[in-house]
């Protein structure tokens, strides 16, 4: 007796990854490690030609082996064709400019998401109201946010991470790309919690690396972490987020990591600062994008736009500036008064 052969499963979906740093190159490696034919584009044609080619980012992940099914283009056409979701991975600065070039290429069917940290400049707008302002209404869209340094997802070690959106249908089949044996993407609908919490880590962790660099001790760090993590809660709730997103991966997941880990840009940074040099050799030494440099003004943005006090990020914010020397910051946070440690009002 014959019996029939099993149904072919069904073809995973084509997914373009655009930004091809250290941080998009490591989630389209991840995707297509998960068997989904996955294209990475970016603007540089060397880099894009050792991925394609040698299987190798060698200025963002020297020496890591990329899958070879993993295919890189500097063609932004070609990378959208076919495409069933669009994950934008580039830093904030240049988000609004990647929708409006993506947006004449965008399959119909496919929705967009991002794994970018931060605020639009200059205006301090969520970068899901820039999303839906580009894209229109129609598109599904969805953040990609939550713990996690490039080097370590490109390598295969254990991460967690969290996708928002507005809709259900499409957190999940963004999740279900990323999710794999050493992957866990879990889902929520906060998109404004949850970007929130993935930019003031950044400014935050300057913070940190600041009083690390000053050789503050263990104590100073976890008082800084635990009462930016108050700024957060503070601001979350002036905005209108979940208080429970700021309390898992999207938030205190992000933060410790960002303020703990020297894989962190950001608290390289503050680190530098600490030990006395300048911002720009700072910067200059890391050689990436820093977001907390732009990042500290759009928080504290939104901080005067709804009357919120944030003592740590008004004092990083002055600090990046040069308005203040790190010393000055830390002075003026100690002067503060003594008072509770949360208002009776916090969660509602």
């Amino acid at each position: 007796m014959t019996h029939d052969p099993s149904p072919a499963a069904a073809p995973k979906p084509r997914v373009a990854v655009l930004g091809a740093g250290s941080w998009g190159t490591a989630l389209a490696a991840l995707i297509a490690r998960h068997g989904h034919p996955t294209v990475l584009w970016g603007r540089d044609a060397d880099g894009a030609a050792a991925i394609d080619t040698r299987h190798e980012n060698p200025r963002y992940l020297p020496g890591i082996a990329l899958p070879d099914s993993l295919r890189a283009t500097t063609d932004l056409a070609l990378a959208l064709r076919d495409a069933d979701l669009v994950l934008v991975v580039v830093p904030s600065h240049a988000f609004a400019e990647t929708l409006r070039e993506l947006a004449p290429h965008r399959p119909a069917h496919a929705g967009v998401a991002w794994a970018t940290k931060g605020f639009e400049p200059g205006s301090g707008r969520f970068l899901h109201e820039v999303a839906g302002e580009v894209l229109g209404d129609d598109v599904p869209l969805a953040v990609v946010t939550g713990p996690s340094f490039a080097k370590e997802v490109a390598q295969g070690l254990p991460t967690a991470l969290t996708v928002h959106s507005d809709d259900a249908a499409f957190a999940q089949s963004v999740a279900d790309a990323l999710h794999g044996p050493a992957f866990r993407a879990y889902t929520g609908d906060d998109m404004l919690g949850a970007e929130l919490g993935g930019a003031m880590k950044n400014v935050l962790a300057v913070a940190t690396g600041v009083a690390d660099g000053m050789q503050l001790g263990l104590n100073a760090r976890a008082g800084l972490i635990t009462r930016g993590l108050n700024e957060m809660l503070r601001l979350n709730q002036a905005i209108g987020g979940q208080p429970e997103t700021l309390m898992g991966l999207a938030g205190l997941g992000d933060l410790v990591l960002t303020c703990t880990g020297d894989l962190s840009r950001n608290r390289r940074l503050g680190l530098a600062l600490g030990r006395g040099q300048s911002i720009e050799d700072a910067v200059r030494e890391i050689g990436q994008v820093v977001e907390s440099v732009q990042t500290a003004d759009e928080v504290m943005r939104q901080a005067e736009r709804h009357g919120v006090e944030l003592p740590i990020s008004n004092a990083v914010r002055a600090v990046l500036h040069g308005e203040i020397t790190p010393a000055d910051g830390l002075r003026k946070l100690l002067s503060r008064e003594q008072k509770p440690e949360y208002p009776t009002d916090l969660f509602g």
